[in-house]
């Protein structure tokens, strides 16, 4: 029985860094070397390729053509491999494993995004153990020989979550993620084991890398005394097609006429709004409350329980795709890639 393949892509990012003996600075680790710095590869059952960016990037730099470029990586390669690990900053990694989910439509292996918060290189790092267990995570397969996880998906400190309901929690802990909405789809300890029911089936229709991102978006957060001015001026960008505002609670907002006159001018240019919850967890429940009533009454798309990551990378992906801005709210609501709950 052959090997499973999979192939590592170093995008950036801590985990891929080095000390160098003499100063101590931290560099990019040539990929070639993986084995030198994690000798226990060796002994996993998986047959291994590597590749990495030409120049590393760190993740506050990564881009929307960075995930299409990514996307196309793994499309080019799709039918090679049965699984792929992208090495990447942790900083926007949430938003990097959410465009990946709708930009690898059809997906049917898995897509296993780590990193870590320490250096691969030095004594207490997390990267060996989280590099390990997502290659194992990329290379498992079910009992009909299926990929056990046929989604993109993220992986960190013992935990396996799926990439459009990640959350970065923490800027120091090992523990620097979170899927509040979504339960965990695995646990690794002594063994790794699977919770089938979290997991996307597989899907039977074709596999298509996409190849565009709108960046004619924008996200903005409500906070007490938000003025109409600010609002009528970041809504008036030119050639924005839509904005994610993250509002209060379970999807509430000022109630201040001016405010809301700001937002009904932008929409009645077409722009499209979809609201999302400011909270780590729960989902907007538009017009529940006096103070969201305004929001269903111009048009406003609920965004349920996405996370800001997701939703503006939902976003981008649809108006990438040349649809208008009804089509894009229409579809907003309606999970692509299991990454909102419908009720």
């Amino acid at each position: 029985m052959m090997e499973p393949r999979v192939l590592i892509i170093y995008t950036g990012g801590t985990i891929g860094m080095v000390a160098d003996p003499r100063t101590g600075v931290l560099n990019p680790m040539d990929m070639e070397r993986l084995a030198v710095q994690v000798p226990e590869l060796e002994r996993v059952p998986v047959s291994l390729d590597t590749m990495s960016f030409g120049t590393p990037k760190d993740s506050s730099d990564m881009r929307p053509e960075d995930w299409v470029r990514l996307a196309a990586i793994i499309g080019d390669r799709h039918e090679l491999y049965d699984g792929f690990v992208v090495l990447h900053g942790s900083d926007t990694m949430a938003y990097t494993a959410s465009a990946l989910s709708f930009l690898l439509e059809g997906l049917d292996r898995p897509v296993v995004l780590t990193g870590s918060q320490l250096p691969i290189g030095t004594i207490r790092t997390d990267a060996k153990e989280n590099l390990i267990t997502a290659i194992e995570i990329a290379a498992a397969q079910d009992e009909q020989g299926r990929a056990m996880v046929p989604e993109v998906v993220v992986y960190f400190e013992y935990r396996l979550y799926r990439g459009n309901r990640t959350v970065k929690v923490h800027a120091e802990r090992f523990e620097a993620f979170r899927s509040p909405n979504w339960p965990v789809l695995a646990e690794a300890g002594v063994h790794i084991r699977f919770d089938r029911t979290a997991i996307l089936p597989h899907r039977d229709r074709p596999f298509k890398a996409h190849g565009s991102m709108s960046t004619q978006v924008a996200a903005f957060p409500l906070f007490p005394g938000i003025q109409a001015e600010w609002v009528r001026s970041v809504l008036s960008v030119a050639d924005l097609q839509g904005v994610v505002m993250a509002s209060f609670g379970s999807g509430n907002g000022p109630t201040d006429k001016a405010f809301l006159d700001a937002l009904e001018v932008a929409r009645g240019r077409g722009l499209v709004i979809v609201n999302v919850t400011q909270c780590i967890g729960g989902r907007v429940e538009q017009g529940k409350y006096g103070t969201s009533a305004a929001f269903n009454e111009m048009g406003i798309v609920p965004g349920a329980d996405l996370t800001l990551e997701a939703a503006l990378t939902k976003m981008m992906f649809l108006f990438g795709q040349g649809l208008s801005g009804s089509l894009v709210e229409q579809r907003m609501p309606d999970p692509l890639a299991g990454e909102l709950t419908l009720f």
